[in-house]
């Protein structure tokens, strides 16, 4: 039992079929209708919501709560210690407000344009060892040569880690975003832990330019955040920043590789970059739910009525898939009118590193596309591997080549 309903009847979308092509599940479930009483893979029962309209106007609604205190028992997400839990994704109300207001200090569309410099430095030193390793090798993957280390590099320089402690620090986030098991998690998540604790306080005997430095003051100078508060957002912004732009640009080349019309038009025009980043958002986001919520009272979501305190999950990946608001919605097209989408959220918990997720992107992409001419794919796109889950559907490894012989031909792109 979940919720007070007995899973074993309900539908269980997320299997083999879900695995192989997520997409196809989609549509047949919006053809269905837009709210779905389904099981998890784990038993728990959960609402799912797949049209866009209803998604777009799930993720304003302030009677649905991403705060865990309005749970019943079905499925809460991802557990963490509680020092690691108070953070923006568990809050509404004044106390998310106050918390936005004190990061978004750092994530300004000003402050990050102020660190382009050091991001295409960054984008420049891994896409050089990415284009060395694949001179030297015949291939290199993407994946772990250049989407894994950028936004770990940019979160490093963000929060001042000192260069002695990055090499440890990257490989405990590398194992939390692919664990070998429970134990590895709980692990890496503790060292995490321990680290920001320390961190802060080293940052508190000598402040620096730095986010966590400005958040400190905040702590110490106004009392305006407690110190879980301080060591969760910090955490949220290493996760966050680190894994969801991982997951874009492995996801995002792939897509452009496998449409190589789409990929020459961006060669031959390269002002199309910026609206290429935003139909690989909606095309190819790697997030296939929204943070789960919970209804603070029963409500109506595409005329069902969901009770309080039961799960929600808002599937983007439907929505940007739902044919009601993008034609031809399984077709990319970097030249697609309707640029709006949902990948960076909507409403109250619109995504506060917006500005930055975007200039990696923008960056990393141009950098890879017009620095490495000659990139392709080094196995056929169906011998690629994938993780999807109803959580994200992305790449494990990108593995490419620079040479001008294009790899056997072999399955359809995703």
């Amino acid at each position: 039992m979940a919720g007070g309903v007995d899973v074993g009847v309900l539908p269980q979308p997320f299997g083999e079929g879900f695995r192989d092509d997520p997409y196809a599940v989609y549509a047949r479930l919006r053809e269905q209708g837009s709210v779905h009483r389904v099981a998890l893979p784990d038993g728990s029962a959960v609402w799912l919501v797949t049209h866009e309209a209803d998604v777009r106007r799930g993720l304003a609604d302030p009677r649905l709560s991403v705060d865990k205190r309005h749970a019943g028992d079905g499925f809460k997400g991802f557990a963490l210690p509680p020092a690691l839990d108070a953070n923006l994704l568990n809050m509404d109300g004044d106390d998310h407000l106050r918390l936005r207001w004190l990061v978004a200090q750092g994530f300004t569309p000003r402050h990050v344009e102020g660190m382009r410099t050091s991001i295409r430095a960054a984008v420049d030193l891994f896409a050089g060892r990415l284009a060395a390793r694949a001179a030297e090798d015949g291939t290199a993957d993407v994946v772990a040569e250049f989407a894994r280390p950028l936004p770990l590099k940019v979160i490093g320089d963000l929060f001042a880690v000192p260069e002695a402690d990055r090499e440890r620090f990257s490989g405990w986030v590398l194992t939390m975003l692919d664990p070998a098991g429970r134990e590895e998690l709980a692990r890496a998540v503790g060292e995490i832990h321990r680290f920001f604790t320390a961190l802060v306080a080293e940052r508190r005997a000598a402040p620096g330019e730095d986010v966590l430095s400005g958040l400190i003051a905040a702590r110490d100078v106004d009392d305006r955040l407690s110190e879980d508060e301080l060591v969760s957002l910090a955490f949220l912004i290493l996760m966050a920043g680190s894994e969801n732009v991982q997951h874009l640009i492995g996801n995002g080349l792939f897509t452009l590789l496998t449409h190589p019309e789409q990929l020459e038009l961006l060669r031959q025009r390269p002002e199309l970059l910026p609206d290429a980043v935003e139909e690989l958002l909606r095309h190819s986001l790697a997030n296939q739910t929204a943070i789960r919520r919970f209804p603070t009272e029963p409500v109506e979501i595409g005329g069902v009525r969901v009770p309080a305190g039961d799960t929600v999950l808002l599937s983007l990946g439907s929505a940007h898939r739902d044919p009601a608001r993008y034609p031809e919605p399984d077709r990319f097209d970097v030249t697609r009118a309707d640029k709006g989408h949902l990948a960076l959220g909507h409403g109250l918990h619109y995504c506060l590193g917006a500005a930055l997720a975007r200039t990696q992107l923008t960056l990393g992409l141009g950098a890879l596309l017009h620095g490495l001419p000659g990139l392709r794919l080094a196995v056929p796109a169906a011998d690629l591997a994938w993780t999807t889950t109803f959580r994200f559907h992305a790449l494990r490894a990108l593995p490419v080549s620079t040479a001008a012989t294009p790899p056997p031909a072999g399955g359809r792109s995703r």
